[in-house]
């Protein structure tokens, strides 16, 4: 019997999580930059297309992601995938990564996934945010991703769930979000 023929090792999960990143930081850097897209534009285009050209770096991001260090890496009808770097500036008084931290990742990916099924001049605000933590996130973890996935989007109420997770799949914490939706003001 012939031995198998050796074949490359797959990538891990973290290698593409990682390469994703680095494309996506290029895209930011030549990029709009942080900010916040004119409410003319805005209003004018629908949630997904809005995030798609703010992947796109054609839209500024949110300034936040630059201060709590996490970034939109995928959207699409229905969901949204933020990714971010636990690390030491995060770090809760007892040296964990701060429960608020879990809670914005998740937000951000709940709320950016209700935000793609928008039509242009609708907008979202989130009513009530539950997450659970079901387990710390080690301060040595490269990256941690949360999905969010919309559950309902209705006329004037939404919902979505999602995952806080590692490359690994190992679950961090989950959580739901009901958004309220309603027509923006054009002023």
């Amino acid at each position: 019997m012939q031995p198998a023929p050796a074949t490359a090792t797959p990538p891990s999960d973290l290698d593409a999580w990682l390469a994703a990143e680095e494309q996506q930081l290029a895209l930011m850097e030549r990029g709009a930059g942080p900010g916040v897209a004119p409410r003319a534009l805005a209003l004018s285009l629908d949630g997904l297309t809005l995030l798609q050209r703010v992947l796109a770096g054609e839209l500024p991001f949110a300034s936040i992601a630059r201060t709590l260090d996490f970034m939109l890496v995928e959207v699409a009808a229905g969901r949204a995938v933020f990714q971010g770097r636990p690390g030491p500036t995060l770090l809760n008084p007892m040296g964990g990564i701060h429960g608020g931290w879990y809670a914005t990742l998740l937000d951000s990916a709940l709320g950016c996934a209700v935000h793609t099924m928008m039509p242009a001049g609708r907008a979202y605000t989130t009513a009530e945010l539950s997450v659970n933590l079901v387990r710390a996130i080690p301060p040595a973890l490269p990256r941690v991703r949360a999905i969010g996935t919309v559950v309902h989007c209705g006329r004037q109420l939404a919902t979505a769930e999602g995952r806080l997770v590692g490359p690994d799949g190992t679950l961090y914490a989950h959580g739901t979000t009901t958004c309220l939706v309603f027509e923006m003001p054009s002023k």
